[in-house]
């Protein structure tokens, strides 16, 4: 699967149906509607909380390289494939502009 699949002109948000936390400095969550248990990490955590309103996927680098030391194209690069993975997942959905 292709992390190119989102594309400039689409906004990502949180779906719903899920409980968040925080433990160690990480965000957990669980799926209320399957049970399932998600560890997003630190900077995964981050990008949830950058998406709980839509979020373009240029915004959300933007942000992320105000806030960490990262190429911008590493930068994007990694954020494409991790919101294809919570794409995939069911964590996301996923507008048009």
């Amino acid at each position: 699967m292709s992390a190119d699949i989102l594309t400039a002109n689409e906004l990502v948000v949180q779906s719903d149906g899920f409980l968040v936390s925080e433990m160690n400095g990480e965000k957990v969550m669980l799926s209320i509607e399957n049970g399932k248990y998600y560890n997003l990490g630190q900077i995964g955590g981050r990008v949830w909380e950058l998406i709980a309103s839509p979020s373009s996927i240029q915004d959300i680098v933007n942000q992320l390289l105000t806030e960490y030391e990262i190429e911008p194209g590493a930068c994007e690069q990694q954020v494409r494939a991790f919101l294809q993975q919570l794409k995939s997942e069911g964590l996301i959905q996923v507008r048009k502009e």
